[in-house]
């Protein structure tokens, strides 16, 4: 066990945890914070997408040990009451069936954002191809992404 002083949200958080710990598990079993999910395990669903240092990485593999000061954004530190120009039109396009995918495909398209303001549909395709969707409902993600692109 080791102590870590984690810096999630814009506040330090403090865990003692086995250094192999994957972030996913600190998040939802040792901070309670529950908006990240667990899919597969393997970084190959995008279900537990979080921001590391504003990229979009897999939490699931991501080992508590290599995020040192590095600044770490979940789903509920993107926005406190829901008003990204992502989540708006989310909403707007009624992405959502089951919901067990969202958190991962909504912080994979606001770091797309971050680093494309105008993606192309290829583009938003390339960008969302790690996150998977049970409920197929890939057409409206890409949809709500190009309308957030346009609320920017």
């Amino acid at each position: 066990m080791a102590i870590y002083n984690l810096k999630i949200n814009g506040s330090t958080k403090q865990v003692d945890v086995d250094p192999s710990t994957p972030v996913l598990w600190v998040l939802r079993e040792h901070l309670n914070m529950h908006g990240t999910k667990y899919g597969c395990g393997v970084a190959m669903c995008g279900a537990c997408t979080i921001h590391f240092n504003g990229a979009a990485v897999r939490s699931c593999q991501l080992p508590v040990s290599a995020v040192g000061k590095s600044e770490i954004t979940t789903i509920e530190g993107i926005s406190a009451n829901g008003e990204h120009p992502v989540q708006k039109a989310w909403l707007e396009h009624d992405v959502a069936q089951c919901g067990y995918c969202q958190t991962g495909q909504i912080m994979s398209a606001v770091a797309l954002l971050k680093t494309n303001p105008n993606p192309t549909e290829a583009q938003i395709e390339a960008a969302m191809s790690g996150n998977i969707c049970r409920c197929g409902t890939y057409l409206r993600i890409k949809e709500a992404i190009q309308t957030a692109a346009k609320q920017k």
